[in-house]
């Protein structure tokens, strides 16, 4: 195996089912990350957030009785929260447009869709590591950025396209 630079990594895997979470941990071992802890449910990786100090979270969206988004927002927002910062890759095949909405709402930092393959993950985590995001704090959320592009001659507050459209008051 040819080296990624992912080899001192250190993973948590959240996901209910147990063939995706050896899925996961195959694909996460393929590309040198094995050093891996996993957990079956949001509730039951908080605790191994502690024990486990990761350096990337995968989870599910749908799980019981904590989901990926009320994990994800545990990890964010918990006072007692080990790491708010650290990159969480949603791993989910509930890819209608407000789930992925939430998921980002929620401080995700990525969306993978199922069914995942190796160069997908590669190019997430790729994504997280080499190019990380900043973290955004105001009353209502945080989390990374959730802008993607960064203007280079960006001088004043609006950013968005209608922020710039002519208001016709008749």
């Amino acid at each position: 195996m040819s080296p990624t630079g992912f080899e001192g990594l250190k993973a948590l895997i959240v996901e209910d089912n147990m063939h995706m979470r050896s899925l996961l941990r195959a694909l996460l071992n393929s590309i040198g990350i094995t050093e891996i802890a996993e957990a079956t449910n949001g509730q039951a990786a908080v605790a191994l957030l502690h024990a486990h100090s990761p350096d990337l979270v995968l989870t599910d969206l749908a799980m019981a009785p904590m989901d990926g988004l009320e994990f994800t927002r545990h990890v964010r927002n918990h006072e007692n929260s080990p790491n708010p910062f650290v990159p969480i890759i949603m791993v989910s095949g509930h890819t209608e447009k407000h789930r992925v909405e939430a998921a980002r709402d929620a401080g995700v930092t990525e969306f993978l869709a199922k069914p995942v393959n190796a160069h997908n993950l590669f190019s997430r985590i790729a994504e997280i590591v080499e190019r990380p995001r900043a973290f955004v704090r105001c009353d209502t959320y945080f989390g990374p950025d959730r802008r993607r592009r960064q203007l280079e001659n960006y001088a004043g507050p609006r950013r968005r396209a209608e922020d710039f459209q002519k208001v016709d008051i008749h």
